[in-house]
């Protein structure tokens, strides 16, 4: 069967009461955004649901964009057709004849309730004309396949598959956050999930050339380039020069607390950088326990010289997690080329896992950090990275 709908429903933007259309408007124009290209799509936005008129595009292709796009509970290929009793029937059991052998089921959904038809009445009446036709047999308790009916204001709608969208909000409507990104595998994790809430992210890095090479900056601007691509629009990259700070944090005289004062050091950046762009929260790609900086007492130290929220989307995820969504979003292969950031170019023998507030600002004290962050907001350099263009300096 040769499908020309797509029809998408939404899930907890149901939940949303008088806030629900402006989500359902934000989402219908982050679908359009993503699915730019294919230039015969047609739109139509009703009360609870969003179709797509496929024109002859290819459904796989559509479907493949459309299974990441935030805000998106499932979505199904449909065949739209009018809305009388006969043609219900026949699409039904032209579906039903594509089917390989088997047991089904027929369910009817009925919102246009003018619709002269009940539910029960039609699902008997198009069960009946499969049964007659067919060699198919009835299970209504675990059935080979379902043929499934909506009864809309926008027509009928007769279809078999239900594909899993990504869930949470549309792009956008949960404000906008800065994300800190290293090039490895958790931080672009991070982000997706972010996005998936409905959060517009921007990001910042950290480079210490020439510790750090071109090929680790263009690593992280390649993970933008693929997440700007699921997000349907371009993301601003902000990359910090900071070899000369680090240098600092390694000379002031205590290795263990190396890690502990870097990471307080980007915190502040990274805080200043996001008022100044009116970012609501900083996110990071830390998982609790995973290295010497993440865990608890760490983390309790790091977070003192910041007031903004610092959001951990994988909080508590295990690394095999969270590299299989890496996978999924096509972000893995990147994170693990072998070009080092500056998280790991002066890795310390021992770094302290349960820090204390009072040590680390009395290493602080111990150098003027002040004027060196100073000079790494300066001189940040501002990327507008966007899948279907080059880079652009803003």
């Amino acid at each position: 069967m040769k499908y020309e709908h797509i029809l998408i429903r939404f899930g907890e933007l149901n939940t949303k009461g008088k806030n629900k259309k402006d989500f359902i408007i934000a989402l219908f124009h982050n679908i359009k955004k993503v699915l730019k290209k294919f230039e015969k799509l047609e739109f139509l936005r009703a009360h609870d649901r969003i179709y797509i008129h496929l024109n002859g595009e290819d459904e796989n292709e559509v479907i493949k964009i459309l299974k990441e796009v935030s805000g998106i509970a499932n979505m199904s290929l449909v065949t739209k057709t009018s809305k009388d009793i006969t043609s219900i029937i026949n699409v039904a059991l032209d579906l039903a004849l594509q089917q390989e052998v088997g047991t089904f089921k027929v369910k009817t959904t009925r919102s246009d309730k003018s619709f002269p038809y009940h539910s029960d009445e039609i699902n008997r009446s198009v069960a009946n004309e499969i049964l007659n036709n067919t060699k198919h047999h009835v299970d209504v308790h675990n059935p080979d396949f379902y043929v499934k009916i909506e009864i809309r204001n926008e027509g009928a709608f007769i279809f078999s598959n239900v594909i899993k969208g990504a869930g949470g909000y549309p792009l956008g409507v949960g404000g906008k956050a800065l994300a800190l990104i290293s090039g490895g595998i958790d931080s672009p994790v991070a982000i997706y999930l972010m996005m998936k809430r409905g959060v517009n992210i921007e990001a910042i890095h950290f480079a210490s050339p020439p510790y750090t090479s071109q090929n680790a900056k263009q690593k992280v601007i390649d993970l933008l380039r693929i997440i700007s691509n699921i997000k349907g629009g371009a993301i601003t990259l902000h990359i910090v020069p900071f070899t000369k700070l680090q240098e600092a944090i390694y000379d002031m005289g205590d290795e263990s607390y190396a890690i502990t004062i870097m990471r307080r050091m980007m915190y502040r950046i990274a805080e200043g950088v996001a008022i100044k762009r009116k970012c609501l929260a900083l996110v990071s790609g830390e998982s609790i326990g995973q290295v010497a900086s993440q865990t608890l007492n760490s983390m309790l130290v790091i977070n003192n010289v910041i007031s903004l929220p610092m959001i951990r989307p994988l909080a508590t995820m295990d690394k095999n997690e969270i590299i299989e969504i890496s996978k999924r979003i096509n972000t893995y292969d990147i994170s693990i080329r072998p070009y080092i950031d500056c998280c790991t170019i002066f890795n310390p023998v021992n770094p302290i896992i349960k820090p204390t507030l009072y040590r680390a600002e009395e290493l602080e004290k111990r150098f003027n950090y002040e004027d060196l962050l100073q000079e790494c907001i300066e001189n940040i350099e501002t990327l507008y990275i966007d899948s279907s263009l080059d880079n652009q300096f803003l």
